[in-house]
């Protein structure tokens, strides 16, 4: 490891954690070329700058937007013109809760808190604990899976459909749709294929979405997408536009889906190389909890964010400029040893596991977090349960995360298992 360490360099957007100790212990915050941003990697500074909303803004559109148009100018002519096509068929699409600061966020945010209060995700347990049911039989009926497709992946997706009030008829594509909206987030190159490809299904994920807030419009249902519909933003006594109503639901789609599918993969890995862990924490809520906030520490799902530097600050000792951009490693921060004893290892006895930074911190604060750990707990819970001896499949490749430099998500996860 050297100076020359580079996040989006593709071997270390798989096995990142050296460079986050490298940087960590050298240059806490490191100006990335290739990002024109200055990485953050102590936990520290990633939670001064998280809680520092005037200084450090969310107002970051322009980065992605940068990401995007690179992926368009790297296309042939002819993509490029369907690409164009296709995005002015599309409804624009507003910041709202993620990418806005204060208080334009809580305008936006107020409307959906109340679906993600403790008491009302408590509401849905039994709904939530019936989706874990039904998809354990996709384990149960045989002794060895890849536990993402399986389990890892349905149960988020159908419940978070179950929330938004998607038609049966509708799931199908819906599942694909909200699987490349996430995707999106990766920040992957892609094929021109692909990009074209992307770029349709979110044009028809956006004409169903509008579809059901005109049609919850004219006749409610208890969902979210009948709250979005019907709800007025208070201080300027309307209803909300399409763009702003899909700009909050395809936030959903990622949050409401693909972190919690990744800390199933990632959870299950570690109770397979960690085995005495399985029969430690079976049956007992307590343990499991911690566990899953240890899953979620070891292993971010989102490994970072960036902001927008305002103004002229001083971040540990590098000096930052209005308009420099920063990138916020919660990934790095969460195996910080200044923080965490241990920090490369799970300790279901850990105490203030929660302090991870896996759902960011402040205003920003992941507003579905109650209903990511409400899944993780009883999934593990469940799991558990049913299954012992669980362990990786002989004869397949060791589990890899798929190269992003904003999600980390481990695509598939061979396992074998007894039944108790």
């Amino acid at each position: 490891m050297n100076e020359t360490v580079s996040l989006v360099d593709y071997n270390t957007l798989l096995h990142p954690y050296k460079a986050y100790k490298y940087l960590r212990d050298t240059a806490p915050v490191k100006f990335e070329p290739l990002l024109s941003a200055y990485v953050v990697t102590r936990y520290d500074l990633v939670r001064e700058a998280i809680r520092d909303t005037q200084t450090y803004s969310s107002e970051y559109d322009g980065f992605l937007a940068k990401s995007q148009q690179i992926a368009f100018e790297s296309a042939p002519p002819d993509v490029q013109k369907r690409l164009l096509e296709l995005n002015q068929a599309m409804t624009p699409i507003p910041p709202t809760m993620l990418t806005l600061n204060e208080p334009k966020h809580t305008l936006y945010r107020s409307l959906v808190s109340k679906l993600f209060t403790v008491s009302e995700v408590k509401k849905a347990e039994a709904n939530v604990q019936a989706v874990i049911d039904e998809k354990l039989t996709n384990l149960t009926s045989r002794t060895q899976a890849d536990f993402v497709t399986e389990f890892g992946f349905p149960v988020p997706l159908r419940i978070i459909g179950d929330r938004l009030g998607i038609p049966e008829e509708d799931r199908p594509f819906f599942d694909r749709a909200a699987t490349a909206a996430a995707s999106a987030l990766r920040l992957s190159p892609l094929t021109p294929q692909q990009l074209v490809e992307r770029a349709e299904t979110a044009l028809n994920l956006q004409k169903l979405l509008i579809g059901l807030v005109e049609a919850r419009r004219r006749e409610p249902k208890q969902d979210m997408i009948t709250i979005l519909a019907n709800s007025k933003l208070e201080s300027l006594d309307r209803h909300l536009t399409h763009g702003e109503a899909l700009s909050i639901l395809n936030q959903f789609l990622v949050a409401g889906h693909e972190t919690t599918t990744s800390t199933f993969g990632w959870g299950m890995l570690l109770l397979c190389l960690n085995p005495k862990i399985q029969d430690e924490i079976r049956g007992n809520e307590r343990l499991v909890r911690t566990f899953v906030e240890e899953a979620l520490r070891l292993e971010s799902p989102v490994q970072g964010l960036p902001r927008l530097v305002t103004k002229e600050a001083t971040l540990g000792d590098t000096k930052l400029k209005a308009g420099d951009m920063i990138m916020l490693r919660y990934g790095a921060a969460n195996r910080d040893e200044r923080q965490f004893e241990n920090p490369d290892e799970v300790d279901v006895q850990r105490e203030k596991a929660g302090m991870q930074l896996a759902f960011g911190s402040g205003v920003h604060f992941c507003i579905g977090a109650p209903l990511a750990r409400q899944e993780l707990n009883l999934g593990f819970l469940s799991i558990l349960d049913k299954l012992k001896n669980i362990r990786l499949t002989e004869g397949y490749p060791a589990p890899e995360a798929e190269p992003s430099f904003i999600l980390r998500n481990l695509p598939h996860l061979q396992i074998s298992y007894d039944f108790r």
